[in-house]
């Protein structure tokens, strides 16, 4: 069984200090969503709301469409997997699955039956009598998640779960959780800083900075379509250029920067005379001919080789250099560090957006 999520128009004050401003949002039942930004936003501050441990300070949070106003954690259709996973280091992996179920007075044998049906399901059958300790950390994560789907939660919350794997680790959890939760059909809630793990496994993304939620979407949609400075540059690597709007027509704009003038999509409207920066991710850049209406020239910083993608950085306007990713398929232009090469980009490719703070400011 499965349940909904409201965020109706949350607000979380700690004092002086507002970690949350106002969220408003649903998460639909069988959804995996995943609240992602960097540490401090608000994010883990939402999950603890929603599963009991804080109150809102004002609105409300309802699950499954009944108001959690003054219900407790452990009377709430949720279950939590904290970020150090907590598992009894003393007890056999299926005692720790069936703990839940022993503090709701199940019997011995039922508890065994449900704990072996979940070591199936997260693929660890016949580890049952093991100790924790046998495990490693890839199967501790998933005898985590075997716990709290023993209790049958209706929504299930994640919080940084996988931050203490090694990066290969960390890759093949992503495909496990998924699969997990495609199997089991319930709403996971899932916290994370890593754009890779929210891209990867989410059907949509909250994107939060400041306490305040900046767009929601699919990942495609966050990636290829900002709303925001601070998305643009947070998810993703994106290369930045700032300037004021020349013209606007047609859903496009002509933005004068130091490189000359430059055009992209206008999603928001802008107008002539305003501030705002052009965003052209590193795969939408090429290297020598190409597009006519955005052509630009710059001195050439370093040529770096990561397996199958070639980065080479220019050097651009701010301290931050520019980045134009080409696959790496034998055909990378020549590029040694001093020289200067044209860049240019597609119109389409690139998205203006008002000025405002960027991820790493």
């Amino acid at each position: 069984m499965s349940a909904n999520v409201e965020l109706d128009h949350v607000t979380i004050r700690f004092a002086d200090f507002t970690a949350v401003d106002d969220a408003h949002l649903r998460i639909e039942e069988g959804e995996f969503f995943s609240f992602l930004g960097p540490s401090g936003c608000g994010k883990t501050t939402i999950l603890r709301t929603i599963s009991g441990f804080l109150e809102p300070t004002e609105g409300s949070v309802r699950i499954g469409g009944r108001d959690m106003a003054g219900v407790g954690p452990n009377k709430r259709p949720t279950a939590l997997i904290f970020q150090n996973l907590a598992l009894f280091p003393l007890m056999s992996v299926a005692d720790n699955i069936a703990f839940g179920l022993e503090v709701r007075g199940a019997s011995r044998a039922d508890r065994r039956r449900r704990a072996d049906e979940l070591l199936s399901l997260i693929a660890l059958p016949n580890h049952g009598d093991k100790m924790v300790s046998a495990l490693s950390g890839g199967q501790k994560q998933r005898v985590a998640i075997a716990r709290a789907l023993a209790v049958e939660p209706e929504v299930l919350l994640l919080d940084e779960p996988l931050s203490a794997l090694d990066l290969r680790l960390r890759q093949h959890m992503r495909t496990e959780l998924r699969t997990i939760q495609r199997r089991v059909g319930i709403t996971f809630i899932y916290i994370t800083h890593d754009q890779g793990e929210a891209l990867t496994m989410s059907d949509r993304v909250a994107v939060m900075s400041n306490g305040v939620i900046q767009q929601v979407g699919s990942g495609p949609e966050v990636y290829n379509n900002p709303a925001t400075a601070f998305v643009a540059s947070f998810v993703g690597e994106n290369n930045a250029f700032f300037g004021k709007v020349a013209r606007a027509e047609n859903g496009h704009a002509m933005l004068e920067t130091s490189f000359g003038p430059l055009r992209g999509r206008n999603p928001k409207g802008l107008k002539p005379g305003e501030e705002a920066i052009l965003f052209v991710r590193p795969e939408g850049l090429l290297l020598g001919a190409g597009n006519d209406a955005n052509q630009f020239e710059s001195e050439i910083l370093a040529n770096e080789l990561e397996g199958s993608m070639v980065h080479v950085r220019l050097a651009g306007a701010t301290p931050k250099a520019i980045t134009v990713s080409l696959t790496n398929d034998g055909s990378a232009v020549a590029a040694r560090p001093g020289a200067r090469l044209k860049a240019s980009f597609d119109p389409d490719r690139a998205t203006i957006l008002p000025k405002g703070p960027l991820a790493d400011e």
